[in-house]
């Protein structure tokens, strides 16, 4: 197998990333909503042009993960809180998201990305880190507890119009 390697996303790969996350976002959570909200989110979150705003937005940065020249996964961070009404810290910021691809679970992927995400918010001053997950996605609660993440709150997450129960997980840096 090819050696992972990780670097910062760039403009040339705005349609490869927005297509791996629109895959993996369908592979994992499609069958929840509705085609309308399905479709709604996914060019709300998910398209090229949100990607390009988040490249431009200084306060961003998205890391991708490559097996030789195959997109496999890819982490976004915000220098800036998320949900300061749950903030411990008094430099809190957030992981984003951290998808990898529908077929490339496994294999230190998600490892090698939520490293290099801990490392990136610690490095700009991070003393706590959010994330949001979905109330009934198990197996990215595990992953995240493994990173010291412990549930801090009950929140919502909306995909076009429909309402997602989400936890919100944070960790003292």
């Amino acid at each position: 197998m090819t050696d992972l390697s990780l670097r910062p996303a760039t403009p040339a790969d705005l349609e490869s990333l927005s297509e791996l996350a629109r895959d993996a976002f369908i592979a994992k959570f499609g069958h929840l909503y509705s085609q309308a909200n399905l479709d709604l989110f996914l060019a709300e979150a998910l398209s090229e042009a949100a990607f390009a705003a988040d490249l431009a937005d200084p306060d961003r940065a998205i890391q991708l993960a490559f097996r030789g020249d195959m997109l496999v996964g890819f982490a976004k961070v915000a220098f800036k809180c998320g949900f300061p009404d749950h903030a411990r810290g008094s430099r809190t910021m957030e992981l984003k998201q951290l998808y990898t691809g529908a077929q490339a679970t496994g294999g230190g992927i998600g490892s090698a990305l939520m490293d290099w995400a801990m490392a990136s918010l610690t490095a700009r001053g991070a003393d706590e880190v959010q994330l949001s997950v979905y109330a009934e996605n198990f197996g990215a609660h595990r992953f995240y507890k493994r990173y010291g993440f412990a549930k801090v709150a009950d929140i919502t997450f909306r995909v076009g119009e429909h309402i997602d129960p989400e936890f919100l997980f944070a960790r003292m840096t």
